[in-house]
């Protein structure tokens, strides 16, 4: 059990309280059994993993105010601070590797995320995830979305329905690219006839070259 600040976004200010969060690792058993569905990335680490909310953590950049057990203000400055990335805090969540390119270029990540408060830059989203970065995939919860125990058998089912939904759909798109593009040649290749028999008579039967 450890304290960690837990924040809600209040016109660009984030209100500060303190409470205890519950972490959790999940067990290495499963992590493999995980990695070796989803596979591996080029760096080396398994394109999924699963993860505890409250363990999970995010950079979050702005003004930040903390206040005591009875709401008075204790301070207030403008940082990066870890915060809780998903919620519900008490599940486990499936994540999925995104690469670097996913969130643009260096440049445009720091353009598109810098803020300015009080005179003072800074990335509201942390820093550039230069080895790319995890992304919520499932949430493991019953149907009325109550807590459900870690297994590892519905990890793996889940990590492998998810890697089958994408290889389809890119197999999908790229067969619907290739239909578009004969469907483009057959009407490119009508056009092209009308044209020319339009022609003739301009040409009055003469070649043209």
């Amino acid at each position: 059990m450890v304290t960690s600040p837990y924040f809600k976004r209040q016109d660009r200010e984030i209100a500060m309280i303190r409470v205890i969060r519950e972490t959790h690792e999940a067990p290495v058993e499963l992590e493999e059994r995980v990695a070796r569905a989803g596979g591996w990335n080029r760096f080396g680490e398994p394109n999924f993993r699963v993860v505890w909310g409250w363990s999970r953590l995010e950079w979050v950049g702005g003004k930040w105010t903390d206040r005591d057990a009875n709401g008075n203000v204790i301070r207030e400055s403008v940082e990066l601070r870890r915060v809780p990335k998903y919620f519900p805090h008490e599940r486990w969540h499936v994540e999925r590797w995104m690469p670097p390119e996913t969130y643009g270029s260096r440049k445009s990540w720091w353009e598109s995320t810098i803020e300015r408060e009080g005179g003072i830059l800074v990335p509201a989203l942390g820093p550039y995830p230069s080895r790319g970065e995890y992304e919520h995939c499932f949430t493991l919860s019953g149907a009325k979305g109550e807590f459900v125990q870690l297994n590892a058998a519905a990890c793996e089912t889940i990590v492998r329905a998810v890697e089958w939904a994408r290889r389809q759909g890119s197999r999908t798109g790229r067969r619907a690219l290739a239909r578009r593009e004969e469907a483009s040649e057959r009407a490119w290749d009508r056009r092209a006839d009308d044209v020319l028999d339009d022609a003739v008579p301009a040409f009055h039967g003469q070649v043209f070259v």
